[in-house]
């Protein structure tokens, strides 16, 4: 097997890629302000026992392709299997696996994280198995120091509003050099047509501490949870809109909807639509008024195969891309909120690569705001089936050809597994490759201090401004 093409100049292919790496981007803190992990288990400074846990644990990306190399799903999600076994099944897909992401993501993690320079394969896999395993079971490589280890300086977890938090809390009281911030995600009191929506009413309402009879007490209820998000250090709120999402009723239609499910009855998709156009843009309000950031992931379709949901559930490799159609949607939703000044930075991010010059072109209808907000409407970057090299070039691309590149706020992981953030480095290397290439070509002046503050800047301090860090 070949070894270290994890070089000093990956993917870095001309001399001002290279500069503008190593000057400026290398050593920049990680603002990670989307990520699924799990707060629980960064208070409790978990340490792993070997790769398979760590790398196989929960990471849909690996099980989707070690299911498209042909391994028994015993060997991906199943119980009782060996764990060396299902890592020697990773080994084998890895080998197999030219072109995915993933092939550079796991060799970016050996490296960074265990300073293992070789190939991962059937020659390499017992060696690497075991100088992992020794590593990992130390203290040196317990989930912080994971954290530390990647200059990780903020992570905005996912969270519920019904959450109490509690290990946010802790994590405050004893981690002085990672903040670890909640996100507010309201998508089960947005999803109104879904099976658990009554169920969760009442949770929120007991979280609330008030009974939620109304669609104005509904509003309240959440925004009284905000508010407790708010006090543990909140900036960012997400929304997964998966399908339509806006009508344009009055409010009287809206309390009907409420009523009706909340007796038990089902509702229509547009009835739903209407629902959740209408929370979105009382939330929103909300958030402007706040001062939060919000997110838009827009574009997913979950759990497609039904005999795979119905053996392991959800969020488990069954979900892939939408193509539905929303512009206009989209619009009226923003302008519902833009038409009283009171639409709150907002991020907008396409799963399908279609919609990428779409959200490019509509976040400039917004842009227009008193406070000196530079992109306040963002096109978010490359997300879950487009955070490989080809998709991070084109969501660069689409916001340079409409927008201004200079004020992105840079990449994220989107993961629920500790060894994520070379993902970080990926995409700096990605941007300053780029870049490089454009001025390498004689495109733009290759004046070195100021593309190096732009790089800084879409790297790290953009989004410690933009979210008020």
């Amino acid at each position: 097997m070949t070894s270290g093409f994890i070089n000093y100049n990956f993917i870095l292919q001309n001399d001002t890629a290279r500069t503008l790496y190593h000057d400026y981007a290398e050593k920049l803190p990680i603002i990670d302000f989307h990520n699924h992990l799990n707060p629980q288990e960064i208070y409790e400074d978990k340490t792993y026992h070997n790769l398979t846990e760590v790398w196989l644990g929960g990471d849909h990306y690996k099980w989707r392709a070690m299911r498209a190399n042909g391994i028994s799903e015993k060997l991906i999600t199943g119980p009782g299997s060996e764990a060396y076994d299902k890592y020697l099944a990773y080994a084998d897909t890895i080998e197999a696996a030219f072109g995915n992401p993933l092939y550079h993501w796991t060799h970016l993690e050996l490296k960074r994280y265990f300073d293992i320079d070789e190939t991962l394969g059937a020659d390499t896999a017992e060696k690497i198995w075991n100088e992992a395993k020794k590593k990992l079971m130390t203290r040196e490589y317990s989930v912080q120091n994971l954290l530390r280890k990647q200059n990780v300086e903020v992570l905005c977890t996912t969270d519920d509003p019904a959450d109490d938090l509690v290990w946010h809390k802790k994590i405050r009281e004893s981690v002085d050099d990672i903040k670890v911030i909640p996100s507010f995600r309201p998508g089960n009191a947005l999803d109104i047509e879904k099976y658990n929506f009554l169920p969760y009413m009442k949770r929120l309402s007991a979280a609330a501490g008030m009974e939620i009879n109304s669609f104005d007490e509904l509003v309240a209820a959440l925004k009284n949870r905000l508010e407790f998000f708010i006090e543990n250090g909140c900036r960012v709120t997400d929304h997964s809109l998966e399908c339509d999402f806006y009508r344009d009723v009055d409010k009287a239609e809206i309390e009907r909807i409420f009523k009706k499910r909340l007796g038990g009855e089902e509702v229509t998709e547009d009835e739903a639509a209407a629902f959740r156009g209408r929370l979105m843009k009382e939330l929103g309000v909300i958030y402007a008024d706040k001062g939060l950031a919000m997110q838009l992931h827009i574009g997913a379709l979950r759990n497609v195969s039904e005999r795979m949901f119905d053996r392991i559930g959800a969020d488990t490799g069954y979900d892939c891309l939408n193509d539905f159609n929303y512009a206009a949607q989209l619009a009226e939703l923003l302008n519902s909120m833009d038409k009283e000044d009171r639409l709150p930075r907002t991020i907008l991010y396409a799963l399908n690569p279609k919609d990428m010059p779409m959200l490019a072109a509509m976040a400039g209808n917004f842009q227009g705001n008193e406070e000196g907000i530079k992109s306040k409407i963002q096109l978010g970057s490359a997300w879950w089936f487009q955070d490989h090299m080809n998709g991070m070039r084109n969501q660069l691309e689409a916001l340079s050809d409409v927008g201004l590149l200079s004020g992105f706020i840079g990449m994220l992981t989107d993961s629920r597994s500790f060894l994520s953030f070379p993902r970080h480095e990926y995409f700096r290397r990605i941007l300053c490759n780029m870049i490089g290439e454009k001025v390498e070509a004689g495109f733009y002046p290759k004046d070195i201090a100021r593309l190096g503050k732009m790089v800084e800047d879409i790297c790290y301090y953009n989004a410690k401004r933009y979210f008020r860090l």
